[in-house]
């Protein structure tokens, strides 16, 4: 049998083009991008319906909607829930096989493949995702590289762009809060609709507060989707709180990836950007749980960053302090030495330095 006639999976090539965000305000949510994060606007778009501004940062583009008339979904999506990501495009090499695939496999459908003319991608169709996300599947001519969404302008790069300081390059994953009893339908989904692979899950208990874990990845490894809900016989905590806030499912964080998460959270640091504080007593303990930081345990100190391990190396995460007027949606930077999880032990080592911080015993264990 000649390779050509094996079967091809539809989604092995699936990565993400773009994340779209529904704004109230374009204007001061892209000054924001622009100013903090270091992105660069390389497009606009617009309508009767809506403004539109196309950012990017490394392999990062992320694209902010203004509706301008109650018939634009972001109209109704802003009333809702606020500013939030709805919609995470997805690249693939062909949109028709691969929406075809996601039909046969339970996708529920917002629009069937459309073809476009000019620049941009030459065809697009949207599925739904979890909540009133949406997932745009995006094919673009051979070997172009992620661009603009169709109907873009692209806009003058601008001099003087200072993202090297900054250094994001990717997304690396995208957290996701589910109301209670969603987490096993919403992992099917993504397995049987965009052929995803469940390749963790945890049970996390912090105190007398809890939460269920899974982690989808697409088979091409460039899409991870970290999908919690509430343990409903636990207390209420952070999740239930972003499902009370979000009203319903959401995007909680996208995590930037970084080579050096010192350096960009100094840099993001310098340029305004707010990150959550870090007891000391995390850093007093760090270095009997994680045994190969040497030098380094003082940067992590100093910038609030926090540390992992698992089986494949390292990891280094800080998560944003919250601008949302709600306190629902957030980022974080991660730097990966050979991780792949996504720092679970850190949540119960900050709840134990939290402790011996309220109670005085830095010295010691609980």
């Amino acid at each position: 049998m000649s390779d050509s006639s094996k079967a091809v999976d539809p989604h092995e090539d699936l990565a993400v083009d773009y994340v779209e965000i529904y704004v109230e305000q374009l204007e001061s949510a892209a000054f924001d991008w622009v100013d903090r994060y270091a992105f660069t606007v390389v497009g606009t778009a617009g309508s009767a319906e809506h403004r539109s501004i196309a950012l990017r940062h490394g392999r990062i583009t992320l694209v902010l909607t203004q509706a301008t008339s109650d018939h634009h979904p972001a109209s109704a999506y802003v009333a809702t829930h606020g500013d939030g990501v709805a919609d995470i495009a997805l690249r693939t090499s062909d949109v028709e096989t691969a929406f075809a695939a996601a039909v046969a496999g339970g996708a529920r459908v917002r629009r069937g493949p459309t073809r476009h003319a000019g620049s941009g991608p030459a065809v697009t169709a949207v599925i739904e995702g979890f909540g009133d996300l949406v997932h745009t599947l995006v094919e673009r001519a051979d070997g172009e590289p992620a661009g603009l969404p169709a109907g873009f302008a692209p806009a003058l790069r601008a001099d003087g762009d200072r993202a090297d300081d900054v250094g994001l390059i990717e997304i690396d994953h995208v957290a996701v809060c589910l109301n209670i009893g969603d987490l096993e339908s919403t992992v099917e989904y993504y397995e049987n609709a965009l052929g995803f692979l469940n390749i963790f899950e945890e049970h996390i208990a912090v105190g007398r507060q809890a939460m269920e874990s899974k982690v989808v990845q697409s088979r091409s490894g460039a899409v991870t989707l970290t999908l919690i809900q509430p343990d409903p016989t636990a207390d209420p905590g952070q999740i239930d709180e972003f499902l009370k806030g979000h009203q319903g499912s959401g995007v909680q964080h996208l995590a930037f990836s970084s080579p050096d998460a010192v350096r960009s959270v100094r840099a993001l640091g310098r340029r305004g950007v707010g990150f959550l504080t870090t007891p000391a007593a995390y850093y007093d303990l760090l270095g009997e749980r994680i045994i190969d930081l040497g030098d380094r345990l003082a940067d992590l100190r100093a910038t609030n960053v926090l540390a992992d391990a698992d089986h494949g190396g390292l990891l280094f995460q800080i998560f944003t302090a919250s601008t949302h007027p709600r306190h629902t949606l957030f980022f974080e930077v991660i730097e990966r030495q050979g991780a792949e999880t996504f720092g679970s032990s850190n949540i119960k080592a900050l709840y134990e330095a939290v402790e011996l911080e309220r109670t005085g015993q830095r010295g010691g264990r609980l």
